[in-house]
């Protein structure tokens, strides 16, 4: 799909749809848990409606009381012997380990950039954990073949958090206590939200610097009713869209939240944009922006949305933690280098594990997301200051995370 981005300034007060980080683990979570858990505050983008596609083939029923808002019964009793995750990087990881607690063969199937992803450090894992799997170059399709048993094994975390998060929501139904040694853990935000989801659902699990766990087997998933939190990826892009045109106030957002893209307002501060929080909302207004620099490698996912602010921002802004975008929905850091090279601005990636940014005027151009909904955001939200429209191809890949993006965008920019 193609879509026509205009400049212009923008205002007003918007909520970002639900953080899917959380939705998906809840979801997960529920599955595990014998009875009813409620989850209010739901969106169904396109990897949350993956997730739900999960815990129903693994055995969970879902019932739909109002628009944003799922009753799930719970309990692990697969109903196919095949494991549809999408698109979505963490369903797979997160639903791999979690089948991998059934005692038959399961396969993991997805499409897409998905595809391409690797799998392989969270399979090794499980092989030791007594699991059988069978792979294709460390790849989907893979399947898995349990009961994962517990005991010691070991993971490499630097490609992704993802592979720990779903070892650890899975193990505490292992029939052994289990300790999980990670080297090199990243994104250790996201693995707080892994461990905050597991107390909301009753489970217990130690750890010590984010480099040993403890997990204790044998445990029982209780039933929770809770309200998933705003989704501050979403929300970085809104709060970005303020600081280089107009202001704007997103609601539906805690300062105090754990998600790591809550570090997208430290970036707005170095930057000189205008940033005011309250208990639940953040309000960015534009400033003269000034070039800034930011290490977002424990915040992988804000780097589309720096990437917008720094084009905006008077001289050449450092980022730092590009090696982690390597097994994005794409190569990011190649994306935002060559994207935004055809809006005239000019990305460095000669040092290891940086990227420079020299802000400047944004020209119209035909643009393409490479299949990347942030990617997709962080180009829109650039075309605000283009001096001509820009095109953009596969605008559709928002979907998979923020379907209503433009809508919303273009609403913001009629408000006064």
């Amino acid at each position: 799909m193609e879509t026509i981005l205009t400049s212009g300034r923008i205002g007003g007060r918007i909520s970002p749809p639900c953080s899917k980080s959380y939705a998906q683990r809840a979801l997960a979570a529920s599955l595990l848990a014998e009875g009813r858990s409620v989850l209010h505050n739901l969106e169904f983008c396109d990897d949350t409606l993956s997730a739900m596609r999960c815990i129903e083939t693994l055995g969970a029923r879902i019932a739909q009381p109002d628009a944003e808002t799922l009753a799930i019964d719970g309990g692990l009793h697969p109903k196919s012997g095949t494991l549809h995750t999408g698109e979505s990087g963490l369903a797979t990881r997160l639903f791999t380990p979690i089948a991998a607690l059934a005692d038959r063969t399961i396969r993991i199937v997805g499409e897409g950039s998905l595809l391409h992803r690797p799998m392989e450090p969270m399979l090794a894992a499980l092989r030791n954990l007594g699991v059988r799997t069978t792979e294709t170059d460390g790849r989907l399709p893979i399947t898995v073949c349990g009961p994962l048993g517990g005991g010691e094994t070991a993971i490499d975390g630097s490609i992704s958090s993802q592979f720990i998060t779903g070892l650890l929501l899975a193990l505490p139904l292992a029939r052994e206590d289990t300790v999980l040694h990670v080297s090199n853990p990243v994104s250790l935000p996201y693995l707080d939200i892994t461990l905050d989801t597991a107390a909301r659902f009753g489970i217990e699990i130690d750890h010590r610097d984010y480099e040993e766990f403890y997990i204790r087997g044998g445990q029982r998933y209780r039933p929770a009713e809770i309200a998933i939190e705003g989704d501050w990826s979403a929300a970085a892009m809104l709060l970005v869209a303020g600081a280089v045109a107009g202001e704007i106030t997103v609601e539906n957002v805690q300062m105090l939240s754990k998600q790591a893209d809550t570090a997208i307002c430290s970036a707005l501060v170095r930057a000189g944009a205008s940033v005011i929080s309250e208990p639940d909302s953040v309000t960015v207004g534009a400033r003269p922006l000034q070039a800034f620099e930011f290490d977002a490698a424990q915040c992988p996912d804000l780097f589309p949305a720096l990437a917008a602010l720094a084009a905006s921002a008077e001289g050449t802004s450092t980022l730092r933690g590009t090696s982690r975008l390597v097994h994005k929905e794409c190569d990011r850091a190649s994306a935002i280098r060559e994207e935004y090279g055809k809006l005239g601005i000019e990305v460095d990636l000669s040092e290891p594990d940086t990227m420079r940014i020299r802000g400047g005027t944004i020209r119209g151009s035909r643009v393409d997301s490479q299949g990347d909904h942030r990617m997709a955001m962080s180009l829109a939200v650039a075309a605000l200051r283009a001096e001509d429209e820009v095109i953009l191809e596969g605008a559709e890949c928002v979907a998979k995370s923020y379907p209503t993006f433009f809508d919303e965008l273009e609403k913001l920019k009629t408000t006064r």
